[in-house]
């Protein structure tokens, strides 16, 4: 399954972005999708994942902060609205299907303070 993610850009410390990241197939079958973060000069970290029956999963970092959903039925969509951004989330935003490690280009996040 191919991803590409879209909806990162520049946003001011206390704003929302809401990136999402389309699959090339149905995901109504994946067990298990989540969203990364990679800042620069830091590894990978996972920030929220979502099962197929809509459980989640955060990272403390962004527990309260953001919501991670999927849209099975009609697009094929995962989403990861965030709200509250902190200078700290900037990064690059990957997207992943973990069932068959399959992972996005990333989508660039920066919020200035």
């Amino acid at each position: 399954v191919q991803l590409v993610e879209s909806g990162g850009g520049l946003v001011q410390a206390g704003g929302s972005l809401r990136p999402s990241c389309a699959a090339s197939r149905s995901i109504s079958s994946i067990n298990v999708m989540g969203w990364y973060r990679q800042a620069p000069g830091k590894q990978r970290e996972l920030i929220a994942v979502i099962a197929s029956g809509g459980t989640t999963n955060y990272a403390d970092s962004v527990k309260g902060r953001f919501t991670i959903s999927r849209d099975n039925a009609k697009k094929n969509t995962m989403y990861l609205q965030m709200n509250s951004l902190k200078p700290e989330d900037t990064a690059v935003y990957y997207c992943r299907v973990v069932d068959f490690d399959s992972w996005g280009q990333g989508t660039q996040v920066t919020v200035s303070s």
